[in-house]
């Protein structure tokens, strides 16, 4: 052995012992307790090529002292994990914890939606962000919901069956057109009885919202057994889902937009429900970027501003729902 190499071999398994000039920069003496262990070569070759400018130099001492075939398997070894400069990809958990909710995941992703989103000028059946409704959850064919509200609703709609209540959705998402329909329809019926346009447009909004202004256009808000409210009220054959649906709702995120003792806005109507985790965005966002003014393309449209619609229907909700 010749003497620079005899140097080397002392350095790595005792400090303290003067090193050839070429592993200077490395500090081999500096190893910890690696040395005389199984992981001596690994360690080493982890160690200089962090200390040296050249980490071809950590090749020559662990070559004189390991035999190729266990130097060559030791560099596969550091390579398949310690070689690569970029940071490790965060780990993604298997499951998510107990407490996590269909409305937490909501909220971890609202969706933004623009002015025509908001005034249903658009088609939900050609939107991936929706899905549609199928049996049990209604006996209605061709209705259509968010996937995050529908999602959150099947969580209550299973919680609600164990407890021996049935909830069918009978509406689900309109979009403008389809408002528009509902809207002129009532506008014809009730035009000879009360001619006048505000007055019979007020007449219409006691129950139905003007095209546009809907919150059925966002498609995080159903109607549940009946559009009754007697249905749901004291003997009614839905007062016990109403029981149910005050108590349990909001736990799936749900919440009655439209309830009594309200100062403005719609009459009471125990069969309406909202995803808030996503409809209290789009309420925000809808009150920051649309006034009455754009609210047109149906009879009876310039009676928007003088009524208030924005602030007194859209915006005239339980205060939990916002």
């Amino acid at each position: 052995m010749k003497k620079g190499e005899k140097q080397a071999k002392k350095t790595l398994f005792g400090p303290g012992i003067k090193i050839p000039n070429t592993f200077e920069a490395a500090k081999v003496n500096e190893l910890p307790a690696l040395a005389g262990g199984p992981f001596t070569i690994v360690g080493f070759l982890y160690f200089c090529a962090a200390k040296t400018a050249n980490p071809l130099n950590c090749m020559i001492v662990p070559k004189i002292f390991f035999p190729p075939y266990v130097f060559f398997a030791a560099i596969v070894w550091l390579c398949s994990g310690g070689c690569s400069q970029n940071p490790p990809a965060p780990q993604t958990p298997d499951a998510l914890p107990a407490h996590y909710s269909p409305q937490d995941s909501a909220r971890d992703s609202v969706p933004e939606v623009d002015i025509d989103y908001l005034l249903g000028r658009f088609d939900p059946a050609t939107r991936k962000d929706f899905v549609a409704i199928g049996k049990p959850y209604t006996d209605k064919s061709g209705m259509l919901l968010r996937r995050e509200a529908f999602e959150a609703f099947k969580k209550m709609f299973e919680a609600a069956e164990k407890d021996g209540i049935s909830l069918r959705i009978i509406s689900a998402t309109r979009n403008f057109r389809r408002q528009k329909e509902i809207w002129e329809a009532k506008w014809e019926r009730y035009s000879k009885a009360t001619p006048e346009a505000k007055a019979r447009a007020l007449k219409i909004l006691e129950y139905s919202a003007m095209p546009g202004a809907s919150r059925h256009h966002w498609g995080t808000d159903i109607d549940l057994n009946d559009l009754n409210n007697p249905s749901f009220e004291k003997n009614g054959k839905f007062a016990k889902a109403y029981a149910w649906l005050s108590a349990h709702a909001h736990e799936y995120g749900f919440c009655q937009p439209y309830t009594a003792g309200r100062a403005h806005g719609y009459k009471e109507e125990k069969w309406h429900w909202s995803y808030t985790p996503l409809s209290k965005h789009f309420l925000a966002v809808f009150k920051n970027k649309i006034t009455d003014k754009d609210l047109t393309g149906f009879k009876g449209a310039e009676t928007a501003t003088e009524i208030g619609i924005l602030q007194h229907y859209v915006s005239g909700i339980n205060t939990a729902c916002q």
